[in-house]
Order: structure tokens, then C-alpha cells, then sequence
């Protein structure tokens, strides 16, 4: 015989699995940050903070981050569809410091921090890539300073 308290228990179990299984992430989502973390690595510390946006058409995603004198950064970005991204970064004064449209569309690029500061970082997908996609950034830094250790 099955107790009144069996059957909420069985009801919440299969709810429980439905939504795992409708909130879990598939692999190729999980494997982003990976082919991201290729680019990052060579030296350059992750800073653990993914820039992820979903985009349709000639959306832009923006997105802020602050840079600090003596470090070398760079800037990655992938997407799990392998769709090309294009990025450019402006200062605080909306003036252009680098742009990939400059440079081949570029899939990273390094840079050398002379003073602080806070740029905003715009990225959206090449035309061509398709009516939408998913575009990741990842920013890595190097320390130039001697440690004092």
C-alpha cells in the first residue's frame, strides 16, 4: 500500500528531474569558456568575469570593465557556434581606442594599461553570421610591476 506522503515525494522527484533536465546547459555551452580560456591562457590570469551576451541581427552588446596601469591585458572572444565577433573598445569619452573592424576582425588582442581606466567595451556579430548567436568576451591580465615577494 502507498502512504499519502509517497506520492507528493514521487511528484516532487520527477518535477525536480524535468527541471534539470530543461535548465541544464548543453555541452557545446559549457565548451565556450574552454575554446574562450585557449585564447586567455599563455601567461594571462582569467579575471573571472565572462561578458556573455545573446544577440539577434545587428544588435551590440556593452559592456564595462576597469583597467589598471601595469598590466598587460587581453581581450577574447568566442561564441559556442563558432560565429565571428567584432569588438571595440572606447574610453570614458566615448573616444575609439581600438576597434577590430581595424584589425581583420581579429578573434583577441593585447594591450598595455599607461594610467587607469574605465572603458566600454561594444561587441556584436559579422554580418553574415546568421540572424543570431550567442558572443562571449573573456579578459586576461598579466602583471608588469616587479612583486614584492
Amino acid at each position: 500500500m502507498i502512504s499519502g506522503k509517497t506520492i507528493p515525494f514521487l511528484l516532487f522527484v520527477v518535477t525536480a528531474g524535468m527541471f534539470a533536465l530543461a535548465f541544464s546547459q548543453p555541452s557545446n555551452q559549457k565548451d565556450i569558456y574552454a575554446d574562450c580560456m585557449e585564447q586567455i591562457d599563455n601567461g594571462f590570469i582569467y579575471n573571472s568575469q565572462p561578458m556573455k551576451a545573446l544577440l539577434t541581427g545587428t544588435e551590440v552588446a556593452e559592456f564595462r570593465a576597469t583597467l589598471f596601469e601595469g598590466n598587460i591585458y587581453r581581450i577574447a572572444t568566442c561564441s559556442p557556434t563558432n560565429k565571428k565577433i567584432w569588438f571595440s573598445i572606447y574610453d570614458t569619452n566615448n573616444n575609439l581606442l581600438f576597434s577590430t573592424t581595424q584589425y581583420d576582425y581579429s578573434s583577441c588582442w593585447d594591450f598595455k594599461m599607461e594610467g587607469n581606466m574605465e572603458c566600454k567595451i561594444e561587441a556584436g556579430l559579422m554580418p553574415g553570421s546568421g540572424s543570431s548567436g550567442m558572443a562571449v568576451l573573456l579578459i586576461g591580465f598579466k602583471n608588469l610591476r616587479p612583486s614584492a615577494f
